[in-house]
């Protein structure tokens, strides 16, 4: 898959010259009803033997727009492991494109014109409730009249579950309260976010738990504080492992939370390593224990339920 980022205005050389399948949707956390999107799309592409082409935008509208709030525009995908599954899902061009004031000023009819008839679009691809500048006016019904004949529009109705609408509010919903087994669910794959090993307090170490503190990126969303079984991976390897999210209450509580893990089967230096976490179940919540004997039997438990739980992945959600 090649992946082009671009500005606005963008350089018109900067565009594939070919007819294409032009997919289209921000795709924060590319659910599986962002997955059906992209599906049909990929499939239209090849039917024809066209080029199937995403454009997406590397930063959501909203931040343009409102006031910035550090949780509400995290991202379930950062810009890398969005295209890591755009890749696994065939696409075989991703552009991402810059969103700015300049950008979200172009009329519906601007819009249509300079980033879908100019790209060579034979189709535009798109979930029902996209849209390209104001909901009333720039919406997928009215896109047949903007498209005037020169490409077909394909809208993909919403994907539901137990009668609710998938979606990444939903979803990120779902992590801010520890259920990440029904995010999972959603998502169609394991929840994964990103960081680097830094050093801790080494209190893990002493207890017989040695974890790996994490420092993770910025802007992406961090489930809610508890432990966790998780997957661990350093070095192009999967460890099994569990994670804990919050503050050390045991031993007296601390202004910023932490996110360890303890990797199972680990021995190794990898400070200031790039590392992925994969959230598999959520076990418990963080308890603050009157002695340190106490912490240790429990993390006996919550490794054992762990071990239990990592022996029963779902190969198919490892994307």
């Amino acid at each position: 898959m090649e992946v082009k980022k671009i500005n606005h205005p963008y350089n018109p050389e900067m565009i594939h010259n070919e007819d294409i399948v032009l997919i289209l949707g921000f795709f924060d956390g590319v659910h599986s009803g962002h997955q059906s999107v992209i599906e049909q799309g990929v499939k239209l592409a090849t039917k024809h033997n066209l080029k199937a082409v995403v454009m997406t935008f590397n930063r959501h509208p909203s931040l343009v727009y409102d006031k910035y709030d550090p949780i509400k525009h995290a991202y379930l995908t950062i810009d890398e492991r969005k295209e890591e599954l755009m890749r696994s899902l065939g696409v075989d061009i991703l552009y991402e494109v810059g969103f700015t004031s300049k950008l979200g000023a172009l009329s519906p009819e601007e819009f249509v014109k300079q980033y879908m008839m100019d790209w060579n679009v034979q189709y535009v691809v798109a979930g029902f409730d996209y849209t390209y500048g104001p909901a009333e006016i720039a919406n997928m019904e009215r896109l047949p009249e903007y498209a005037d004949g020169e490409f077909e529009v394909v809208v993909v109705q919403k994907k539901v579950q137990q009668g609710e609408k998938i979606s990444s509010t939903r979803i990120r919903q779902l992590i801010s309260e520890g259920e990440v087994t029904e995010a999972n669910r959603l998502l169609g794959y394991y929840y994964q976010t990103s960081g680097y090993v830094v050093h801790g307090d080494a209190r893990g170490r002493e207890m017989g738990y040695p974890t790996a503190n994490i420092a993770s990126h910025p802007d992406i969303f961090i489930p809610k504080n508890g432990i966790y079984a998780v997957l661990f991976h350093v070095g192009g390897k999967w460890y099994g492992g569990m994670a804990s999210i919050g503050y050390n209450v045991t031993f007296g509580f601390r202004n910023n939370y932490s996110l360890e893990v303890n990797i199972f089967n680990f021995d190794q230096e990898i400070y200031g390593e790039d590392v992925k976490i994969k959230w598999i179940k959520y076990l418990r919540e963080e308890i603050k224990f009157d002695e340190v004997d106490e912490l240790i039997a429990q993390l006996d438990r919550d490794k054992e339920e762990s071990l239990e739980i990592l022996g029963e992945i779902d190969k198919t959600m490892m994307m």
